[in-house]
């Protein structure tokens, strides 16, 4: 029996778990006795009569086949034929039907279940990732505990790897084998073999012990297990209660025949059917009772938290699954207790597994309780730091909300409410499903289907419509109007493409008894209807919602072309009508014509529309004339520049009626500026009016439009010039003379220029290269990454135009190194002084010019290896020593096949690898490669070396590099913080051959700290001793002093480490070595990266998830729950 097999070890510390209480261990627990089935919803009683323990069976003497057999860590033990023999195998290739996998184990169990229990144990063993294998005489005298500690002595320390957590497809499937395994071998053994009493005690008396390990391989490995056995057991469970119930019923109506009918026989028959079955349903529920108080209640807050993660899974599955006997308090408090567990994919098990509760309905009166106790706490985790794990919080809280709409308070409806507004887009869209389920869901079937044979404003959507209105109103984000539709774009695309409903509103007078729209209101109205517009017609979120356009499906491209000819055919005719009856309003009429740029304009003609555009013509006209607000002018001048694209037939109408407007607008300029310079000093307020308002109109449009031929500046001039000569001239018409002159000029350049850049070189180079100089006065490396990036900018652009097989000796390739040649000048001779700015260009560089991999394959050059032939123009700014350290880190990012390339597509890399590879006398030279920028590169490099007495400098600190140094680093403070850059170039995390790795969440000092805060930016390179000029002072300060036995040396970007620690920066200045020096012994501390042992010791912490004491919240959650 379990009881005297059952592993305890006895040198389980707080490592990894400490148990809850007495109460809640499986000492002296069973698996076999007879009593009757107890109520569903208790947890299976412990109360069993003991019978024959395992021990005591007969067992195969030494000698049998299969002894030894096994797999260690993965490497296979194979019989003389060369084919596996073991499960591991079996089930790790996964080539066999798990069914057929399972059937000859079974008939191997009915033949010698001693053998093969023997592999069934070695199998558990194996998927730990244990190297030992469980022979017949251990099987046959030493008890579970010794067993398991024999095996913990054959891991592999070196390794904490283990199949469970092993990277690649191929171990993810194992895993998915592994469960598939264990629900088959239980549902083909259902019959007979687990009531035998003598597997299944074998197996869960190992996975017992196994759970309660020390070592994490098998306390995960044999949890997953356990609770994947439990849920095969559950379902065995479940069938045996509907086979009862069925018998129950068919003896129930024998019994009620009369006396001369009854089959005495048939009765017998089922009497006894049924006490098997009950005999068999205690059987199970002890099982699923060792299981449970055995191996859940001690590893659902084990240390680790994928472990706690399968728990919570599992739990989830059983309460679904056999809902009378598991969805009670009993087992759901376990849920509710985890749900405040620190890790983010434990509490997001929590929420999946309650969501599939409450998707039922009719599971509601059994979770009203828990909803109860639990329910501040799910409304509470709508905030959570995870996003997931919000987006799941709120998803539940709609279902809860689904179910009973009294469960939550208004107070919790307004906290989920405000979360449409959240930059987080998946969060928003949940919570707008809520919003949609709590507003807008309709309840009444009669007064819906009523209301459905009405249109317009009188439509199910009307009174919807005013309550997203007053929503939005109460809300009080009016400039996130945008936000808000995009939440609910997904749940109520119906009621926001209601353009007819929303129109009548605005159009309609309200019918008797109707309460009319307030203009505020109405203005609201404007401004979500325009946002649905733009949503449907451009099929993307808001700016700051989504990382970008993404690329949008047949289905979805059809719906936006549907969608767009839907509006356009619309607004077409209302808009006018709108326009016309708000034109005395600048906001409402500033965001009408916002519509127009999201028609499709080939309407106007294909439908013959053109009547419809003539009055929206006529009541753009009337705007312009009555209004001089710039957003109502700009946005006027933005809808004639879109009706006017040449692309369209109503192009020619629309020039007419905008050359017809600006004449005006210019007759009446030149007039009033006449009228004004002749009164002078006595110009009233009227004439001052008239130039302004006329002045600032025709601005507007000269903003979008080409309006030279009227030849405005003239008059800007003579204006200006007045004001300057008399200085009576108003600020206001000043502002908008140079404006208006400012946009003649800059249309005339447009015409004069070919877009060649040496006029500008010329007219603003020492402006520019002043800047240059500045800036790099203030921050060198982030003058550097700025030169870099706009290199790789123009690089991009270029790429976007030509494609990706750049002509490299055209003038556009030309210019680009034209440019980085430049650029390297303003480095200067100092190379100790640029050192490490150059060598963080490079690095840029790299990076940038292996970001990506050829689609055709490896074989095939980088989309972006042609840079480094700009990159090259760089390399003469290296020190000796630094052009090694940039060469090996160009390596890594090469493959063999890379290196051994000589076609002509790879010369951008044989020419920046040689010019790394030389040095001194060598750097003059080239790779032939036909072009004349090589030639020029080597002359540039003879001049490029630094003088002689830098040079010694070089030579003495070659060998005490950053790269090379074992002691322990120094954080000082870095530069001042620097503005951040926007570009379209992303910084990414390059890898060789595309090699992506996730990475642990960041500590102080990690890559993601350096790449995003200056004050961490540090030399990549190293940190350069200074030479013999103070070595006495700098030989005092003995690091190792500090913290004696370390051993971990700090690694750079160079290396192979792919998460480096940065602890080190440049330091410049003697002071700075002797400030540090003083106060090195009180306030150094040096944080370092956590051994494989540490990270190991630390997962096995003590237990910090006790049911009693989890969370001490201001909710009395340490108080008894039920």
């Amino acid at each position: 029996m379990i009881t005297s097999e059952l592993p305890v070890l006895q040198d389980s510390t707080n490592e990894t778990t400490a148990h809850s209480d007495a109460g809640s261990e499986l000492e002296e627990t069973e698996v076999k006795g007879k009593r009757k089935r107890g109520r569903p919803g208790r947890p299976p009683s412990t109360n069993k009569k003991p019978r024959k323990s395992p021990g005591e069976k007969s067992r195969i003497e030494a000698g049998v086949r299969g002894t030894g057999r096994g797999r260690a860590n993965g490497h296979p033990q194979q019989n003389g034929e060369g084919e596996p023999v073991t499960l591991f195998e079996v089930v790790k290739l996964g080539k066999s039907a798990m069914q057929s996998v399972v059937d000859d184990w079974i008939e191997s169990y009915k033949q010698d279940r001693d053998i093969a229990l023997l592999d069934l144990i070695n199998f558990f063993i194996q998927c730990s990732g244990c190297r030992g294998t469980v022979r017949i005489e251990m099987f046959r005298n030493m008890q579970n505990a010794e067993i398991i500690r024999k095996m913990t002595e054959e891991f592999d320390e070196d390794s904490g790897d283990y199949p469970l957590t092993m990277p690649g497809p191929q171990w993810k499937k194992f895993r998915s084998n592994f469960c598939e395994f264990i629900g088959v071998l239980i549902r083909q053994c259902q019959y007979s073999i687990i009531y035998d009493e003598y597997m299944m005690d074998t197996v869960i008396s190992l996975l017992t012990g196994l759970s309660d390990s020390q070592v994490r391989a098998f306390r995960h490995t044999s949890t997953l297990a356990a609770m994947k056995l439990m849920t095969a057991l559950v379902n065995v469970a479940l069938n045996l209660s509907i086979h009862q119930d069925n018998t129950q019923r068919q003896y129930e109506a024998e019994r009620n025949k009369m006396i001369g009918k009854r089959a005495n026989e048939r009765l017998e028959l089922l009497l006894q059917k049924r006490k098997e079955l009950q005999e068999n349903q205690d059987e199970i529920e002890n099982m699923m009772n060792s299981i449970f108080k055995g191996i859940f209640v001690h590893r659902y807050r084990d240390a680790i938290a994928e472990i706690r993660a399968i728990c919570i899974e599992e739990i989830g599955v059983w309460m679904k699954m056999y809902s009378d006997a598991f969805l009670n308090d009993s087992y759901l408090k376990y849920v509710g207790w985890t749900l405040h567990d620190r890790q983010g994919e434990v509490r997001l098990k929590c929420l999946k597994a309650l969501q599939s509760l409450y998707t039922n309905r009719e599971l509601f009166p059994k979770l009203e309780l828990f909803t109860n106790r639990f329910k501040d706490r799910i409304v509470s985790m709508t905030l959570d730091k995870e996003y997931d794990v919000a987006v799941e919080a709120i998803r539940l809280v709609t279902l809860i909300l689904h179910g009973s709409e009294e469960a939550l308070s208004n107070e919790d409806c307004e906290n989920v409410y405000h979360l449409v507004y959240s930059a987080h887009r998946p969060v928003a869209v949940a919570a707008g499903e809520f919003l949609h389920k709590k507003l807008f869901s309709r309840h009444d079937p009669q007064a819906e289907e009523a209301l459905a044979k009405r249109r317009g404003r009188n439509s199910p959507n009307g009174n919807l419509i005013r309550m997203l209105v007053l929503f939005f109103l109460e809300s009080e984000l009016h400039e996130h109007a945008a936000y808000l539709v995009d939440s609910l774009w997904e749940s109520s695309q119906e009621l926001l493409k209601d353009w007819e409903c929303m129109t009548e509103l605005l159009l309609e007078e309200p019918v008797q008894g109707e309460e009319a729209m307030s203009d505020r209101q109405e203005s609201a109205l404007i401004e979500l209807m325009v946002c649905t517009i733009r949503q449907a017609a451009e099929a993307h979120p808001p700016v700051g919602r989504g990382t970008g356009k993404r690329v949008l499906t047949a289905k979805e491209r059809k719906t936006q072309i549907d969608d767009r000819n839907k509006l356009t055919e619309h607004f077409i005719i209302t808009l006018p009508m709108l326009l016309s009856k708000y034109s005395a309003d600048a906001e409402k009429v500033a965001n009408l014509l916002q519509i127009p740029q999201y028609f499709d304009l080939e309407i106007y003609s294909t439908g013959r529309m053109e009547k419809h555009l003539d009055a929206l013509l006529k009541q753009i006209k009337f705007v312009v004339e009555k209004h001089v607000e710039s957003d109502v002018l700009e946005a006027c001048s933005k809808t004639y520049s879109i009706l006017c694209s040449e692309e369209y037939t109503i192009q020619n109408r629309v020039d007419i009626a905008r050359s017809q407007l600006i004449d005006e607008f210019v007759d009446r300029f030149n007039h009033s500026v006449e009228d004004l310079l002749q009164e002078g000093e006595e110009a009233d307020d009227d004439d001052i009016y008239n130039v302004l308002s006329t002045l600032k109109r025709l601005t507007s449009f000269h903003n979008a439009h080409d309006l030279t031929k009227w030849d405005l500046f003239g008059n800007c001039y003579r204006l200006l010039k007045t004001g300057i000569e008399h200085g009576a001239m108003p600020e206001q018409i000043v502002v908008q003379a140079l404006q208006c002159s400012h946009y003649s000029i800059l249309w005339q350049l447009v015409k004069i220029t070919d877009g060649s850049p040496s006029k500008y070189y010329n007219d603003y180079g020492d402006i520019i290269k002043e800047t240059l100089s500045k800036t790099r006065q203030i921050d060198k490396i982030q003058c550097a990454k700025t030169l870099i990036l706009s290199l790789q900018q123009l690089f991009n652009e270029l790429v976007q135009e030509q494609g990706p097989n750049l002509d490299r000796t055209s003038a556009h390739v030309s210019g680009i190194k034209e440019l980085a040649r430049r650029f390297a000048l303003t480095f200067g001779l100092d190379q100790i002084k640029t050192r490490e700015a150059v060598a963080t260009l490079h690095k840029d560089g790299i990076e940038f010019a292996f970001k990506y991999q050829n689609q055709k394959g490896q074989e095939y050059p980088p989309p972006n290896l042609a840079f480094l032939e700009v990159l090259s123009e760089f390399s003469s700014k290296l020190l000796r020593q630094d052009k090694k350290t940039v060469h090996s880190y160009l390596e890594k990012f090469l493959t063999e096949q890379m290196m051994e390339r000589r076609e002509d597509v790879w010369l951008p890399l044989i020419s920046y690898r040689n010019s790394l590879v030389t040095g001194g006398e060598d750097d003059r030279m080239s790779v032939n490669s036909g072009s004349s920028s090589s030639k020029t590169s080597s002359v540039r490099n003879k001049k490029g070396r630094p003088p002689l007495h830098k040079k010694r400098v070089e030579d003495e600190s070659l060998d005490n590099t950053w790269l090379n140094r074992t002691d322990t680093m120094i954080q000082t403070p870095g530069p001042l913080p620097a503005p951040q850059l926007t570009s379209t170039v992303l910084r990414e995390n390059s890898r060789p051959m595309g090699e992506q790795i996730q990475e642990p969440e960041s500590e102080h000092g990690s890559e993601p700290d350096f790449l995003h805060n200056p004050q961490m930016q540090i030399s990549w390179l190293g940190q350069p001793k200074l030479e013999d000029l103070n070595r006495k002072d700098r030989t005092g300060m003995n690091y190792m002093k500090v913290r004696t036995g370390v051993r971990h040396a700090v690694r750079g970007l160079m290396e192979e480490d792919a998460e480096p620690i940065f602890e080190d920066v440049m330091m410049s200045s003697r002071s700075q070595l002797e400030d540090m020096n003083e106060e090195f012994e009180d306030t150094m501390v040096i944080d370092l990266p956590p051994s494989r042992n540490r990270r190991e010791r630390a997962e096995l912490r003590p237990d910090f998830f006790d049911s009693a004491a989890i969370i001490e919240d201001d909710s009395g959650f340490g108080m008894p729950m039920f």
